[in-house]
């Protein structure tokens, strides 16, 4: 199922029906976290001015824009800072704060319940996060991540060239 999941810029106009957007949200909340923090928190958008807004503080040349705008639900990825990869209100590894990788799964989750269910998704990270703050009303001891558009898909892309297992594999030591 892997090998066939794509990014979805463009999306049908079809309603996602409740109980395919449940399995998403279930499979987010199902993702592992780091000392099960569950750092993550989402902001499922599907009013069409908020979209719009959305869409307009994407990088000018990011080619998800308009699946942000038009797709029939955007969900917005949040962190609880501080959180993951802490102990004591410490950060305990050299990378410090862990939540992008926490919600790294929990997107990947979500894309793959997505897909699993005929939907697409896209996963969008250049835009003015600052602003999306703002936009959605985020408390301040939460870092927006991403913005991932969900539909149904309106074209299916080509698979992207992959790295061959021998340049992505390396045995016993680098």
């Amino acid at each position: 199922m892997f090998t066939e999941r794509r990014s979805i810029r463009r999306y049908k106009e079809m309603e996602i029906e409740k109980e395919k957007l449940d399995k998403v949200l279930e499979a987010a909340r199902w993702a592992p976290s780091w000392a099960n923090t569950q750092c993550c928190e989402l902001v499922v958008i599907q009013e069409g001015t908020v979209k719009e807004q959305l869409s307009e503080i994407l990088s000018k040349k990011n080619p998800a824009s308009l699946a942000v705008k038009n797709a029939p639900v955007v969900i917005t990825v949040c962190a609880l800072v501080e959180k993951s990869g802490f102990y004591s209100g410490k950060a305990i590894t050299k990378l410090g704060d862990w939540f992008m990788y926490d919600l790294g799964l929990v997107t990947q989750n979500m894309c793959m319940a997505a897909h699993s269910e005929g939907l697409g998704t896209v996963i969008v990270g250049a835009f003015d996060h600052d602003q999306a703050r703002k936009i959605l009303k985020v408390p301040d001891d939460r870092e927006v991540v991403a913005i991932v558009p969900l539909g149904y898909p309106d074209h299916e892309p080509s698979p992207p060239k992959r790295k061959s297992m021998a340049e992505l594999v390396r045995w016993n030591s680098y």
